[in-house]
């Protein structure tokens, strides 16, 4: 069960960095999710951990010890891949139990017959049916052990594949988009399926997904890819709550962090012609910030209403009602200048507090506050985060 440590590791493709530089220490028994669209690396960085690709610079290590040139057999991990890969001539019994008749393999196993009657021999054993039965079980394939891949479902399939992973008792399990080929339903469960698995055998799992609702349910610590490069490395918490950069705040949240430009002038803050209210990190030194707001800290309030707080006119353009909550799409100013944001409300909320109950419609006016001590204030020039701080000291 190690503790995994990558030091400036970097992988080229033909003279292009596909890897940047990347540096991280997962402690032991994580749910590490490597986040982030598609050909970020992801993918990539979770072969190299396996040892299925080779590493250009920099040095993994596994509890201190360098694994760079060390073969996959001997890394002790098991590899869940996107597709289930099968083997459909075999029995559910017979993939589950593959990859301990493959750590008895002998030479002798080559020759017709005599191979099949040794493989068959093995998986009757005591040893190693036993911990057949019992990742079956954990993973409630007990009734389908006799079937065939393809009398299965895609989340039963998919549960083949974790259990033949499972059954070697890695000291590192990993996990690539494994829930990509499944509906909507089927991942749901298979995520808390997933989970559980990991609270059961408390392992280390390395997760790769580009789907942030996978990785903020299931992980214990994210790190967020792009283009080669980690933006940020954290908890889920601590990852939606602050941001490191704009990548971060845009692509972590449905709908994703608002981003509003703001200008300073003197001792004034200026977005799009509506001063605001409260003293902006002006000391920072640029003319030009982006103010940063989670949807819902967001205040939707009929025109000229805030329930006691400072407001700022906006109209409405879109108004989704998704049941237990609703998402209202507002602008700030006039075409060709407009900026869009987004709230995101309690269901209840938003029809409570309007003035005699009116639901507001498109191209309505309304007044939208939020609490300052929300607001996160990131560089326009870099896109990064200024913390505390950095703000005190400025």
């Amino acid at each position: 069960m190690p503790t995994i440590e990558f030091d400036q590791v970097t992988k080229n493709f033909a003279g292009n960095t596909v890897i940047k530089g990347f540096d991280a220490t997962v402690p032991d028994k994580e749910f590490l999710v490597l986040l982030g669209p598609s050909g970020c690396g992801k993918s990539t960085m979770l072969r190299m951990i396996a040892g299925l690709t080779d590493i250009s610079s920099g040095e993994l290590r596994f509890d201190g010890a360098v694994v760079n040139d060390m073969e996959p057999k001997k890394r002790n991990i098991a590899f869940v891949f996107q597709s289930y890969a099968l083997y459909p001539h075999m029995s559910v019994r017979a993939n589950i139990g593959f990859p301990l008749v493959m750590d008895n393999f002998k030479w002798w196993h080559h020759i017709p017959l005599v191979g099949g009657f040794a493989r068959r021999a093995l998986m009757k054993r005591g040893d190693i049916a036993g911990k057949i039965d019992q990742a079956a079980e954990m993973l409630e394939l007990t009734d389908y052990l006799d079937r065939r891949p393809k009398a299965l479902s895609g989340g039963q399939r998919q549960r083949v594949a974790v259990a033949r992973s499972l059954i070697r008792e890695p000291a590192l399990y990993l996990l690539d988009e494994p829930l990509s080929n499944l509906d909507a339903k089927l991942r749901t469960q298979m995520r808390a399926e997933i989970s559980a698995l990991h609270d059961r055998v408390q392992k280390s799992f390395v997760y790769v997904t580009h789907d942030q609702v996978e990785a903020m349910t299931m992980g214990t610590r994210i790190i967020v890819l792009n283009d080669g490069v980690v933006q940020q490395y954290g908890t889920p918490k601590e990852i939606y709550d602050r941001p490191a950069n704009t990548f971060v705040a845009r692509f972590i949240g449905s709908p994703p962090m608002n981003l509003v430009p703001v200008t300073f002038t003197d001792h004034r803050a200026d977005m799009f012609g509506n001063t605001l209210s409260f003293a902006p990190p002006a000391a920072v030194g640029e003319r030009a910030m982006q103010l940063g707001i989670r949807a819902e800290k967001v205040r939707v309030h009929a025109a000229g209403q805030t329930a006691g707080q400072p407001g700022y006119p906006a109209q409405i353009i879109t108004v989704e009602n998704l049941g237990a909550e609703t998402v209202v799409g507002f602008k700030f100013g006039t075409e060709p200048h407009a900026f869009e944001v987004g709230a995101r409300v309690s269901r209840d909320l938003f029809y409570a507090k309007l003035v005699g109950d009116v639901r507001l419609e498109h191209a309505q006016m309304c007044t939208v506050s939020f609490d300052p001590a929300d607001v996160l204030w990131y560089s326009t020039e870099s896109g990064e985060l200024f913390d505390s701080a950095q703000m005190a000291s400025s």
